[in-house]
């Protein structure tokens, strides 16, 4: 069996907009990504590792816990042996308490993914591929969460080509979630169920050739 660490955010946590509710894993874009990959043949196993709020590799000074670096690779220990990590990230990194740009998340994926390729796994164990997964840009944030995000769809402009071009120098698969789905109208951050299951067939796709 092949095991695939999905280490992302709320986008993939799967909380409904404006809500604290959460989807359930077969709506989740991961539950999806493995229902297909198991229809195609795949003995595979999806690890959520997916926390709201987690920044890519900076400090949330309301919460602790939310710096993507800290146990990553202690992560990668304890799920190896691992065919693929799937990094999620960079939407928390525009809160509006953070000054950030697309450059900034760009350079904190760079940062984990040199976590990742220099985890302390057991010998002989493999160190896996990354697919870098571009979240959609962001809305106006509205609701409960505005405050927080205000400000974010401009801050956010630019990080899917930010994140490729780290991809392409780091030899890292990239996929851009944007080009397929779109942040929910009833909040402007999160994804609503019909977008998890077009992202998670789309996923699905791209990492049926990655498996292979």
């Amino acid at each position: 069996m092949q095991h695939i660490l999905v280490y992302s955010d709320s986008l993939t946590w799967g909380i409904i907009p404006d809500t604290r509710q959460r989807l359930a894993f077969e709506q989740r874009w991961p539950g999806v990504m493995e229902i297909a990959l198991t229809q195609q043949g795949h003995s595979v196993r999806v690890i959520e590792d997916c926390l709201n709020g987690r920044r890519t590799v900076f400090e949330d000074p309301l919460k602790p816990g939310r710096n993507g670096q800290q146990g990553l690779a202690e992560r990668l220990e304890i799920h190896s042996p691992l065919s693929l990590v799937i990094l999620m990230l960079g939407t928390n990194d525009f809160q509006s308490m953070h000054p950030h740009t697309a450059w900034h998340a760009s350079q904190g994926i760079a940062s984990l993914i040199h976590t990742i390729r220099n985890a302390p796994v057991e010998p002989g164990m493999p160190v896996p591929p990354v697919l870098v997964v571009a979240p959609p840009p962001l809305m106006s944030a509205k609701g409960s969460i505005a405050p927080k995000f205000k400000d974010a769809e401009t801050k956010c402009i630019g990080l899917a080509s930010a994140l490729e071009a780290v991809c392409v120098q780091l030899n890292c698969a990239f996929f851009d979630a944007g080009s397929i789905v779109t942040a929910s109208q009833v909040d402007g951050i999160h994804l609503d169920a019909d977008q998890h299951a077009i992202l998670g067939l789309e996923l699905a796709r791209q990492v049926n050739a990655l498996l292979r």
